[in-house]
């Protein structure tokens, strides 16, 4: 049985789990080392204060976790997300990321949210690391690649690009509503 739900502290050494996998054996995420559980949880409290984090678990285990957040720091970006997704290494390309990024969507759609935003590491020529598939899923659910940022992630003694790709999910009207920040809506 698949749900997703809320992530909650109980969660964090779960998702630190997952997370560690992809900050120790690929430039997927450009962050060398692992945070501890006390700093995990910490980012995890201050993205809940506004924006959606969620799990997948399959039979009553998380398997993986996906979360919107502050896309740049100034009032005018408050109708756009960045989006941030892992799943643990054996559920992917099972569905789990399609049906937690579509979940994500619609609560960030009921919050006024109207542009998605992922950053992505990218090689020239994939490698042990890093591969093409978080730039295929993403567009595969309907982002597309808006810019790209040449060799500007160093790690595993190699240079990677990075790519911002945007789903727009929303219409953008001349008076929106304001975004009601998730806490509101829970």
């Amino acid at each position: 049985m698949i749900t997703i739900r809320d992530a909650t502290a109980e969660d964090v050494n779960r998702l630190l789990e997952i997370y560690s996998y992809y900050v120790e054996n690929t430039a997927v995420s450009f962050e060398n080392v692992t945070p501890s559980p006390e700093e995990f949880e910490s980012r995890m409290k201050d993205i809940k204060k506004h924006y959606p984090y969620l799990v997948i678990e399959s039979d009553g285990r998380v398997e993986g976790y996906a979360y919107a957040h502050l896309f740049v720091g100034r009032e005018a970006y408050s109708y756009s997300a960045e989006t941030t997704i892992y799943l643990d290494p054996d559920y992917r390309g099972k569905g789990f990321g399609k049906k937690l990024y579509v979940e994500l969507e619609d609560r960030l759609k009921k919050m006024g949210i109207v542009n998605l935003y992922a950053c992505i590491g990218v090689p020239d020529k994939e490698d042990i690391y890093l591969t093409n598939n978080s730039r295929d899923f993403h567009s595969h659910i309907g982002y597309k690649t808006v810019g790209v940022f040449k060799k500007c992630g160093r790690k595993f003694d190699r240079w990677y690009d990075m790519i911002w790709m945007e789903k727009l999910i929303g219409k953008h009207e001349k008076q929106p509503a304001p975004v009601e920040w998730y806490l509101r809506n829970t």
